[in-house]
């Protein structure tokens, strides 16, 4: 088989590779469309309000308010951006490392706005049952919760104004170009073969490399290891959580970009590994800490659903609980161990978590593949667990790790150059809330 056939097979996501091919006056499948209306609804959801409570229970009281602006105004900032730019430069033609300007300002959508998607073109191209509107408001809310994530490393800390410029710029420079090489027929992880269904590189490793690098970059919260720093309010942090855990299932199982077997299978496979997850972290914090918390629990959870984005639409049941338990186990090693060995302060364990169980789902899927999930009429056995397929995991894994770290250190350094990228210890001793946004909670 061609590398041309295989990256037609592998388009995003993985399951549009057994969408038949439409003719000139094919029709929008309503069903599929309103499936991909509800988990992109979801999927916003995912950051507003889930990630802004998430975060914003597990910081101190003077920053709660600082901490759900985060959130909110990146919603809307990356909004913007995706409408102008984004979009073009992830989902255009273009080549095999960027897109093109052919969606700039989402131009170019009258002509065929009541007809299905084609994502590509020419032999590699896929074919999709929904409008490309739906498509990319769908991959709009993932542009969103991937830059809101990185927020988790640098909560506490870090300018509003510096902020909002270096998201600007990542989900432009980083995100787009790597949503691109990996979801786009034209990318070159894509035609490299390497199996992401739903964001494990895109979204969890981009977002907790780039928190990784900034959190080092920013440097250590005043009074870190010394002042109390628990969480203000764990019943936000839990309310989070579970609009997350929810919200994941628009995520993964609406990857499929159709109400079919393979979203079910997803669905499915996401409540395992996450469910998983929790039990291997509260066991782990159980052995060594003696209680199990419920911030435990709540960080658990997001692991889980971390390590089986890449997988969910490749993976049995059976797979999934394996890929659950490692992700518990990883992430709480992330949390702690890891973050204490290397001396840095991810405030919220942005890549603790979500960057050690991204990489840890991504490899898993290619120990775990069940071929006959992603079967199509150019690859009848699918792809399968292999060897050759974890060493291409591998691959495009170091691939985007290396690409976002540098990128992202680039990027924060020219803001800083302009703007500054840190508050002053007065301002962040007295808290964000008030000194940022002229705010606090009574």
């Amino acid at each position: 088989m061609t590398k041309l056939a295989r990256a037609a097979a592998l388009a995003l996501p993985a399951m549009l590779a057994a969408a038949p091919a439409f003719a000139q006056d094919a029709k929008i499948d309503t069903g599929d469309t309103a499936w991909m209306l509800t988990s992109t609804a979801i999927v916003l959801m995912m950051t507003v309000p889930g990630l802004a409570l998430f975060y914003a229970g597990m910081v101190r009281k003077k920053n709660v308010l600082a901490t759900m602006m985060q959130s909110f105004a990146i919603t809307a900032l990356v909004a913007v951006l995706w409408m102008v730019a984004g979009y073009s430069l992830a989902f255009g033609e273009g080549n095999a490392y960027i897109g093109d300007v052919s969606r700039l300002l989402m131009s170019g959508m009258a002509e065929n706005w009541d007809k299905p998607f084609t994502l590509g073109s020419g032999d590699s191209a896929v074919a999709t049952t929904i409008p490309e509107s739906v498509f990319a408001m769908f991959q709009m809310t993932f542009a969103i919760i991937t830059a809101a994530l990185i927020t988790g490393a640098v909560a506490d800390r870090m300018k509003f104004s510096a902020l909002m410029i270096f998201v600007a710029l990542w989900t432009l420079l980083v995100y787009s170009p790597v949503a691109h090489w990996v979801w786009h027929p034209n990318g070159w992880i894509f035609a490299l073969g390497a199996l992401d269904f739903a964001g494990g590189t895109v979204v969890h490793i981009n977002a907790g490399v780039a928190g990784l690098v900034a959190a080092i970059v920013l440097g250590k919260r005043v009074g870190y290891g010394t002042d109390n720093m628990s969480p203000y309010n764990l019943t936000f942090a839990v309310i989070g959580a579970s609009l997350l855990w929810v919200g994941w299932f628009g995520f993964n199982a609406g990857s499929a970009v159709g109400a079919g077997a393979r979203a079910g299978m997803a669905m499915l496979v996401t409540q395992i590994a996450a469910a998983g997850a929790v039990l291997a972290w509260l066991i782990a914090e159980w052995a060594t800490k003696g209680k199990p918390s419920v911030l435990g629990a709540i960080s658990g959870a997001v692991a889980g659903l971390v390590a089986i984005t890449p997988a969910a639409g490749f993976v049995l049941p059976g797979s999934a609980l394996v890929i659950g338990i490692v992700a518990g186990l990883a992430g709480f090693w992330g949390a702690t161990a890891l973050k204490h060995w290397c001396n840095y302060d991810d405030s919220l364990d942005a890549f603790g978590v979500h960057g050690v169980c991204g990489i840890v789902g991504a490899l898993l899927t290619g120990l775990f593949a069940y071929g006959p999930l992603s079967a199509s009429a150019a690859t009848p056995e699918g792809y399968g667990a292999s060897l050759s397929q974890f060493l291409i995991q591998i691959y495009a894994v170091a691939a985007v790790f290396v690409f976002t770290a540098v990128a992202t250190y680039i990027l924060l350094k020219i803001v800083d150059a302009v703007v500054g990228l840190r508050v002053s210890e007065e301002e962040e001793r007295e808290g964000l809330d008030v000194t940022l946004h002229g705010e606090r909670i009574g």
